[in-house]
């Protein structure tokens, strides 16, 4: 699954509705997800991965003492968002503020690969992605300049 495919995913299962904690958008997401082939699923994890990777840095992490879990959460929200959010927020640290004050948090996002590997297999998945999206484990994100 590519960038493009990812955010077209996400948007198409958006719900018309407020979904504070993305939970209308989890459960789309994994509903058309376990529909289709077992690499969709791959794909997408990779493609979250990267995307919650590519946020996990000190000019976002470093705002009103966020937990780690916290900080996780809140970047979830941020790709929940959609693309252009996502991307707005890639470019200008201070549109993370809201999200951080506002305690936007979207943990059912990160479950969505794992629940529909789980529909498709029955199986539970010990996966692993290129990126790691936990909080801190961008180095170079969390390196002095």
């Amino acid at each position: 699954m590519n960038e493009d495919i990812f955010w077209q995913l996400i948007d198409d299962c958006t719900p018309p509705t407020p979904d504070p904690d993305a939970e209308q958008l989890a459960e789309a997401l994994t509903h058309r997800l376990s529909a289709g082939p077992l690499a969709t699923v791959v794909g997408f994890a990779e493609q979250l991965s990267w995307a919650l990777y590519r946020l996990d840095r000190k000019e976002y992490g470093n705002r009103n003492g966020l937990s780690g879990d916290s900080f996780l959460y809140t970047r979830a929200a941020v790709v929940a968002a959609g693309r252009e959010a996502y991307e707005a927020t890639l470019h200008d640290p201070g549109l993370f503020i809201p999200y951080v004050e506002d305690l936007i948090w979207a943990e059912t996002l990160l479950y969505v690969p794992d629940d529909a590997y789980g529909r498709i297999t029955g199986e539970e998945w010990d996966r692993s992605t290129r990126y790691s999206y936990e909080s801190y484990s961008n180095t170079e994100g969390w390196a002095d300049a």
